[in-house]
């Protein structure tokens, strides 16, 4: 046993291990809360917390030829947008904001938002010792028939 343990110690890499933590889990929901909530309430410094400044969020649109387009909104875009009112609109009822956490992994993240027309999958980083969102891929619900 004492073998094995020295063994396994001599052939790991000499690099720093960090193991996901509950203070991670919070840090990255809160950091998604604040983003979807944010949107919500319209609350533009809530979202400008949440995202790193250099943000992507995209969606892939198909135009009537059945062409593919990548449409993106900026971090600026978002908290601007949110400023002026965001989902104010949405009825209180209706804000959906479930968030599960796929991965952590060291510094890196992945995530979902389902909220009330869409879903977001978001990527997530610790930058300067907090959790932010750097990426966000969505997409709409369906639309009722």
């Amino acid at each position: 046993m004492v073998r094995a343990t020295v063994l396994l110690l001599a052939v790991m890499p000499f690099t720093v291990l960090r193991a996901q933590t509950a203070a991670d889990s919070n840090a990255i929901r809160q950091a998604a809360l604040d983003y979807i909530e944010g949107y919500y309430e319209g609350d533009g410094a809530r979202m400008e917390r949440a995202l790193h400044p250099e943000l992507a969020k995209r969606i892939v649109r198909t135009n009537d030829q059945g062409h593919s387009q990548l449409q993106q909104m900026s971090a600026m875009s978002l908290v601007l947008g949110t400023r002026a009112g965001g989902g104010k609109d949405t009825p209180v009822a209706d804000r959906r904001k479930d968030v599960t956490i796929f991965d952590i992994y060291q510094n890196a993240a992945s995530a979902k938002i389902y909220a009330s027309g869409w879903v977001d999958y978001l990527h997530l980083a610790k930058w300067n010792g907090r959790w932010v969102i750097v990426n966000v891929l969505w997409e709409l619900h369906p639309r009722p028939q």
